[in-house]
């Protein structure tokens, strides 16, 4: 059964270095960041799972997913497909996320420092009731 994995996380709070440590090897990685164009991302990043998932393959979406309502759509479509969906929450302080992100490359890898802050007010831990059949809490140091 193909999984749908769903990363929850402040920026900097380590989603892509798990990703890289731990299921590069057998999920598909799907990532915002990864994208050209600012436009479209959500429907590019809803194809790219598509793909994945109607040929069988486990998928991770990297990307801070901070509200129930943005995780929703992507459970829906795990469902359709029937995949197994597995929420990990990185438990990450705004000082911790803010470091990390400081030493950060600047460009593409480093966000704005408000960034940080504007998810951290959107942000929901992930619960069973949204359709997760696994939460998972990584803690940042």
């Amino acid at each position: 059964m193909a999984e749908l994995v769903i990363f929850v996380g402040l920026p900097g709070s380590g989603k892509s270095t798990y990703y890289f440590a731990n299921f590069a090897a057998t999920h598909t990685h799907v990532s915002k960041d990864l994208m050209k164009s600012a436009r479209g991302l959500d429907q590019k990043q809803a194809g790219m799972v598509e793909t994945a998932l109607a040929s069988g393959k486990s998928v991770v979406v990297d990307n801070t997913n901070p509200s129930c309502a943005a995780r929703a759509p992507l459970i829906a479509q795990g469902k359709r497909h029937g995949a197994r969906i597995i929420a990990y929450y990185f438990d990450c302080s705004v000082k911790t996320a803010l470091t990390r992100n400081q030493q950060r490359e600047e460009g593409r890898g480093r966000v704005p420092r408000v960034a940080i802050f504007v998810t951290r007010k959107k942000l929901q831990p992930p619960t069973l009731s949204e359709g997760f059949d696994e939460v998972h809490v990584v803690p940042c140091e």
